[in-house]
């Protein structure tokens, strides 16, 4: 017997040009270098340009994920944004990609689930392959955070960055095993009570205003470490695989003390854990993309290497996912 696979087949990337340091942000807030990074593990994040929209960001990633995959835009049949911060309320991001792109033979739709975004839009689009509606698909996490930032709360906005990673996605057979190339499974979970814990203070049909970005950190990461642990062994079970089976651990990068914390509840070496925090910050949905992109490009996830991935955004919404790669 047969099985339907969603397999990576290209991955992109794209950071705006202008950085900004922990030591520039010390010089408008009460913080230091020092203050962020021991708290964070962040030294450095990305700001897109005035006029760089969350649709120039995830067109670019893309673009660069169909370079590798050696596809074109003609080849793609679905493309899923995952974003929480689109370029206007509606229409949906991706289709503004798919407009820069010239895919005018895939369907587009954005998927909201904050920093989880990107595991949510990767099963939605596995799902679809694996039914057959399509061949092919463009996953794309893409954010603008600095434009949601209150700039004067040093508890939020020294923490988020902006930036875009996509992948490509192929249908191809797999024997139906965990050797298969490919998603094996995702797994997906939200708690709407924990609303207040991580939120924007506006929106459309409540203040008619963007809003800024709230949280409560301690509560987050209290949640953060024990979720996104229990999720990731959630994967594994289903799989019949341990964490000693794991070739990279790719999570979602919102806090150094986070990544730790869940890779020592899993029992996996901090030499398997890809961490991208500290240069890009939190970018939200394009986290994941994004680090999977530093770690094909310096070449240490591979073909047949078997990642996990993980994230927990607002909502609050949590996942995992495991990939042959």
């Amino acid at each position: 017997m047969t099985v339907r696979r969603s397999v990576v087949v290209g991955c992109g990337g794209y950071l705006p040009e202008k950085v900004l340091t922990n030591d520039e942000l010390a010089q408008r807030l009460d913080t230091s270098d020092e203050w962020i990074r021991d708290r964070s593990g962040i030294t450095q994040r990305y700001i897109a340009a005035e006029g760089e929209m969350t649709s120039d960001l995830g067109t670019a990633a893309a673009r660069d994920a169909l370079s590798a995959a050696g596809f074109t835009a003609a080849d793609i049949g679905l493309i899923v944004v995952a974003t929480s911060t689109p370029d206007e309320t509606f229409p949906a991001t991706a289709t503004v990609v798919q407009a820069k792109l010239g895919a005018d033979k895939a369907m587009a739709f954005d998927v909201q689930a904050v920093c989880s975004g990107f595991v949510y839009a990767l099963a939605t689009a596995d799902n679809f392959i694996k039914s057959g509606q399509v061949d092919s698909a463009l996953v794309i996490g893409a954010e603008t955070f600095s434009r949601i930032l209150d700039w004067q709360d040093r508890g939020t906005c020294v923490l988020f960055g902006d930036g875009a990673g996509a992948l490509v996605l192929k249908a191809e057979s797999g024997a139906g095993t965990t050797a298969d190339r490919g998603v094996l499974s995702t797994h997906l979970h939200s708690d709407g009570r924990l609303h207040d814990l991580l939120y924007v203070d506006g929106g459309p049909s409540s203040t008619g205003e963007v809003g800024f970005l709230r949280m409560e950190g301690k509560e987050v990461f209290r949640h953060a470490v024990v979720k996104m642990a229990e999720v990731t062994v959630e994967a594994l079970e289903a799989n019949d695989l341990s964490a000693s089976d794991i070739d990279w651990f790719v999570p979602h990068q919102a806090n150094k003390r986070i990544i730790d914390g869940t890779a020592k509840k899993l029992g996996i070496s901090g030499d398997k854990v890809v961490v991208t925090i500290e240069s890009h910050a939190n970018t939200s949905a394009a986290s994941i993309p994004l680090a999977l992109w530093v770690a094909t490009q310096d070449q240490r996830i591979k073909r047949d290497d078997l990642v996990l991935i993980e994230a927990l955004g607002g909502g609050m919404t949590w996942g995992s996912g495991l990939v042959r790669w």
